[in-house]
């Protein structure tokens, strides 16, 4: 383990080190939002007035729409696209990186992922402590800190004038090494550190007992209250698309002229045609049986899967829905009334 200082007015030089070392994506102010873009050189990669991104950086290892292979129509051949490029995430949150490692079980799980697994691999995440949480976090409901290092390289947080880093993996001693004419040896900062990050848990208004849950979500199954939580619901997905933990996508052919490419991109259950079979047949076929299913996966199906909570309390869901649904309202209710 290393840790480092970064003076505030060397930032511009860290972030060109880091650039010159790897393919660097960073949070990007894009209209009202932040997400992660990469960077080319002629953006303010400044994170003074970040706050969260709206999309997670998941999608640096999870594209939302990723190419398998590239193939000629009538041609038995196929091609792989483009080798993928070392990476870092320079600003992630520590829920995020959380999540991402929820996500890696996933496409480990019974058979490897090539394409998750190669991405995951050659990317680097640096993630900034959170000094003050947004109004919807719940991390520490579900055994997260606002200074999490897990799924994280490198812990970033910010001390006022200047970021303390601290390696947690190789890979992150690997990365502050690429980016040494830029930092300082650290000298007590890790205990300020430690103390704004305690502070900052104690910011953290909102929270879920998610003891039992999982066993009243096996128990309630029939029970009205799932007619009563999804009757607002729109339909719309952006609770599952801006999901840090989400990870259901769907495999499509695109061609144009002779030229074609298998590729996947990001699907939602929140969808009708989810779960369509050819059928004609849909086991959800309203929004109740699909809003049931958003949330017995992330507290019951993947605990019962991996022993762990696939949710880690981020908040998104809540902030970007339409119509003001709530998990937390949702969980509450759960432990209440089934």
């Amino acid at each position: 383990m290393s840790e480092k200082v970064l003076q505030k007015a060397n930032w511009s030089s860290f972030v060109q080190a880091l650039a010159d070392a790897r393919e660097l994506w960073f949070p990007v102010k894009d209209g009202p939002i932040y997400k992660f873009a990469p960077y080319s050189g002629d953006v303010d990669a400044g994170l003074e007035e970040y706050a969260y991104s709206s999309v997670p950086p998941k999608a640096v290892v999870l594209p939302q729409t990723e190419t398998m292979f590239l193939y000629q129509v009538g041609d038995k051949e196929t091609s792989l696209p483009e080798e993928k490029k070392e990476k870092v995430v320079l600003g992630a949150r520590p829920c995020d990186a959380r999540a991402m490692d929820i996500v890696d079980r996933v496409f480990q799980w019974d058979e490897d992922d090539p394409y998750y697994l190669e991405n995951r691999n050659k990317t680097a995440v640096i993630g900034l402590a959170c000094n003050e949480p947004f109004v919807n976090c719940f991390c520490t409901s579900l055994d997260g800190s606002p200074g999490s290092t897990q799924g994280l390289d490198v812990l970033m947080v910010d001390l006022g004038d200047k970021y303390y880093l601290r390696s947690v993996t190789d890979k992150g001693s690997r990365i502050l090494g690429d980016a040494e004419s830029a930092l300082e040896d650290a000298s007590g900062e890790g205990s300020q550190a430690e103390e704004i990050i305690k502070e900052a848990e104690g910011k953290i208004k909102r929270s879920i007992d998610t003891e039992g849950i999982r066993e009243k979500l096996e128990e309630g199954w029939e029970a009205p209250l799932w007619d009563e939580v999804s009757r607002a619901c729109l339909g719309c997905g952006a609770c599952t698309f801006l999901c840090p933990t989400c990870h259901c996508f769907d495999i499509q052919d695109e061609v144009e002229g002779f030229d074609g490419r298998r590729c996947r991109m990001w699907d939602s259950c929140m969808f009708g045609e989810y779960t369509l079979h050819t059928s004609g047949h849909n086991p959800r076929p309203s929004r109740k049986e699909r809003t049931r299913n958003r949330i017995s996966h992330k507290y019951r199906y993947y605990v019962e899967k991996f022993d762990k909570i696939a949710c880690v309390g981020c908040g998104r869901c809540i902030t970007s829905c339409p119509v003001n649904i709530d998990i937390l309202d949702i969980l509450s209710r759960v432990k209440e009334e089934l």
